[in-house]
């Protein structure tokens, strides 16, 4: 089973077997995340105390909950190539980086207009909403870091040890709440504790565009993953030839 999981590091293996992939899990993405978002927008009625604002929680939720789920894909991605080598691992938590920056910026803009008519502010400095800000940080200095070093094996090292620091802001984005009682920020929306949990007229169009969204995130990072690889070999070709 673990030689079988290993046989997809091999770049050739990985193009041939994502080539086969990425036409429907796109496919799928859009489906699935219009299907969401326009149930939760067009089908759910309003909040009996937010009113409308509270069909935001359609793109805000899914956008952080894939920020951080895409620093620990980055996050495991990077502890294989160390401890393994494998350059596909490394060039999937590249690839990942801009779209966990991208999901961050939505998740931070979107959570400040919802924010503004339910506590009158754009922003606080709230402890989860300061950990998400510090973790887009980090996401803008792992691109950074890659874009600075002429080396890809380099590069994959160091942005690595990054990704580990900056995986203790991940997980203060996700539990803060629970550390920090007198922050502003709710709640998780699917909490499970009696009286906290969404109605279920809300949670099934939410459960549609998170699984829409983590679709995107796949078909994003196959990708950047594909790109990244005919980059490469490009380059060994260019070198090639300027050495015959």
């Amino acid at each position: 089973m673990a030689s079988s999981m290993w046989e997809y590091a091999n770049p050739t293996r990985f193009m041939q077997v994502s080539g086969r992939l990425l036409p429907w899990v796109a496919g799928a993405a859009l489906v699935v995340t219009a299907a969401g978002l326009i149930w939760g927008f067009f089908f759910t009625p309003d909040d009996f105390r937010q009113g409308a604002t509270v069909k935001i929680v359609f793109v805000h939720v899914p956008a952080a909950m894939m920020a951080i789920n895409a620093w620990v894909m980055m996050l495991v991605a990077s502890l294989i190539w160390i401890v393994r080598r494998h350059h596909v691992s490394a060039l999937a938590a590249k690839a990942a980086a801009p779209v966990g920056v991208t999901m961050t910026a939505i998740a931070l803009i979107s959570g400040g207009i919802w924010g503004q008519p339910m506590w009158g502010t754009w922003w606080a400095w709230d402890p989860r909403l300061t950990a998400f800000l510090i973790l887009f940080l980090f996401y803008l200095g792992y691109m950074a870091l890659w874009a600075a070093l002429d080396d890809p094996d380099t590069a994959a090292d160091l942005t690595g040890v990054l990704c580990l620091v900056g995986s203790v802001f991940a997980l203060m984005s996700r539990y803060a709440v629970n550390f920090w009682s007198q922050g502003l920020h709710q709640g998780a929306s699917l909490s499970v504790q009696p009286g906290e949990r969404m109605d279920i007229v809300f949670r099934m169009p939410l459960y549609v565009s998170m699984t829409g969204f983590g679709l995107i995130f796949v078909a994003l990072v196959l990708i950047g993953v594909r790109t990244e690889i005919r980059a490469r070999r490009m380059r060994a070709l260019v070198m090639r030839e300027r050495m015959a």
